[in-house]
């Protein structure tokens, strides 16, 4: 692992694909581009989203593309253009282990609003140096990542645009990341809060989380043709919730308040449901009829806790009812148990998912639970390197509203810190796949 001095300092143009790099930015290199004419002609930078994104929590100004190169010594060609001053560049490489690093260093711009663009180039360089090793195993976590439900949403509103052209509204975000709501957006997607910013007679399409009745009404008030990817299962617990209603059941839903999921629930029985979070609330619970209790979950909760609030219910109200099967989806079970098959052999967890994703986040805590060091990442540019300092070995998952190629995305990223060891461990295959809505389900 080299840290290039200014004497061994390749050319830098600032020109060519990635533009003039403004002064007081860095530069953080994709690809290193050969401009003496030597094989290979690039050389890939696979860790440039961890340089970049530790760039950015520092405040630096972040400025991506390929960097021009010569060997040391060789003359910059004809028309080469130097870096202005106050830019810099970080490059990381995982061209041999330990990965080859290079920091190409410029000097800071003047002005009061401007920073020290090499000394956080160099920051960020020895912050990521000491994360460098030469082999980091990597335990993948199986199943990860999509569930049939996250799929059915997010290609319902793929047909709904190809179907119907765009904008097509969607009423909450479709499923919890970032992700796939910024790439629907490209296409089309209009994502809002409440059917209040949705034009008459539009299209709208339900989120995964499903919607309560109020909501339907509005809906179906306003003329607004509705496309429902509300996930089946979640369907399924408001099916249960008003079943249970009807038969003069107090209903206790146990969730997370605010989610769009336990609002929908909700909706469905206001009258007769009750919302808890944790056994401490179920020792505070008073209901018109003890001997008419029963109760539902969210889908994506953590399912010891769940137990532990279950067992709080049934010890207070011994006639309590429940579904006949289990409402936390099969999806968040699977990837429970998937991460507990490796976390305890893992220096370090890495659940990938956006910070609104409920069952990415019970991933992370049921890591930490267990007692390893475990962090959620929307992509690779949030992971730190002060987390892989001493990880040899490094536990990674996905939420299921998460993408698998940001998985793959951080398995890249890591072998731009050195040799990255694989190892797959797979708990159950997944099968299960929903049929698509009527609305949508035209070729």
């Amino acid at each position: 692992m080299t840290d290039t001095s200014p004497a061994r300092t390749p050319h830098v143009l600032a020109a060519g694909d990635p533009g003039p790099v403004p002064a007081g930015a860095v530069l953080v290199a994709d690809r290193l581009v050969r401009t003496d004419g030597a094989d290979p002609a690039e050389i890939p930078c696979p860790a440039a989203d961890l340089v970049a994104g530790e760039l950015r929590r520092a405040g630096a100004a972040v400025v991506r593309g390929p960097l021009p190169v010569a060997a040391p010594g060789a003359p910059a060609p004809p028309g080469a253009v130097p870096a202005p001053a106050g830019a810099a560049a970080a490059v990381l490489t995982g061209t041999a282990p330990p990965a080859g690093i290079g920091l190409v260093p410029g000097p800071p711009a003047g002005g009061a609003e401007s920073a020290d663009p090499a000394g956080a180039a160099r920051a960020a360089f020895a912050a990521w140096r000491a994360a460098a090793v030469p082999v980091r195993t990597v335990l993948l976590a199986a199943p990860r990542s999509f569930c049939a439900g996250v799929e059915r949403a997010v290609e319902v509103v793929e047909r709904a645009l190809a179907q119907r052209g765009s904008p097509v509204y969607v009423r909450k975000q479709i499923v919890h990341n970032t992700h796939v709501v910024a790439d629907l957006e490209s296409r089309g997607a209009v994502f809002v809060e409440e059917l209040d910013a949705v034009p008459e007679g539009a299209t709208v399409v339900f989120s995964a989380h499903g919607v309560s009745p109020a909501v339907r009404s509005e809906a179906a008030a306003r003329g607004l043709a509705v496309v429902d990817a509300t996930c089946p299962l979640v369907t399924k617990v408001h099916t249960e919730a008003r079943r249970y209603a009807d038969r003069g059941d107090t209903v206790v839903l146990i969730g997370h308040a605010g989610h769009e999921e336990v609002e929908g629930t909700l909706g469905e029985a206001p009258e007769r449901t009750v919302l808890v979070e944790s056994a401490a609330d179920v020792a505070a619970l008073e209901v018109p009829d003890p001997e008419r209790v029963s109760y539902l979950t969210q889908t994506t909760l953590a399912v010891d806790e769940t137990a532990e609030v279950v067992d709080a219910l049934r010890a207070r109200f011994p006639a309590l009812r429940g579904p006949a099967s289990a409402d936390i989806c099969y999806a968040t079970t699977n990837r429970q148990d998937a991460l507990r098959s490796i976390a305890e052999d893992a220096d370090l967890v890495l659940v990938v998912g956006s910070h609104n994703s409920s069952n990415s986040q019970r991933l992370v805590e049921l890591a930490r639970r267990g007692g390893t060091p475990a962090h959620l990442v929307d992509d690779t540019g949030d992971i730190r390197a002060a987390w892989l300092a001493g990880a040899a070995t490094v536990g990674l998952t996905a939420g299921a509203s998460a993408p698998p190629g940001l998985v793959e995305a951080v398995i890249t990223a890591l072998g731009g810190l050195g040799r990255v060891a694989v190892r797959e461990r797979e708990t159950t295959r997944e099968t299960v796949r929903f049929t698509l809505p009527s609305a949508v389900r035209q070729p």
